[in-house]
């Protein structure tokens, strides 16, 4: 079964409950991805939403950590060295910025078929993961 990697600004949607229909469909997602079990994040992608979570959306730490723990049933990709040498010929390659090669590298790597994200371009590919905006 591929899994299908998810990327913070999802996270961070299904956090705040004032982001409307973006809410709700991320809500959605991830609740399906948890009962599927076949979520996937990075290590990068957790500790953006911790980040955003606490100074964007004002959550306490305490909240966030807990979001963040809730996740670890979850597949998670914990990028080494080999992985940052792939995602910076990934940014040469496709001209994207760093943090979102680093995004597509994990995904690669966790071998997703599905990058769920509204930060880069809805049905692009990237080897076997094609990019799939939540929220169109």
């Amino acid at each position: 079964m591929s899994v299908e990697f998810v990327d913070t600004n999802v996270l961070i949607y299904a956090h705040d409950g004032g982001a409307g229909s973006k809410h709700e469909r991320s809500v959605e997602l991830l609740e399906r991805l948890s009962e599927e079990g076949n979520g996937a994040l990075s290590v990068q992608v957790l500790a953006e939403f911790y980040s955003a979570a606490t100074r964007k959306l004002g959550r306490k730490s305490e909240e966030a950590e807990a979001a963040i723990a809730d996740l670890g049933v979850w597949a998670i990709h914990r990028p080494g060295h080999e992985s940052l040498l792939r995602a910076c010929r990934l940014q040469r390659r496709h001209k994207i910025a760093w943090w979102d090669a680093l995004v597509v590298n994990s995904a690669i790597e966790m071998e997703s078929g599905v990058l769920w994200s509204e930060d880069l371009n809805d049905g692009q590919r990237y080897g076997s993961v094609t990019v799939r905006n939540p929220f169109r």
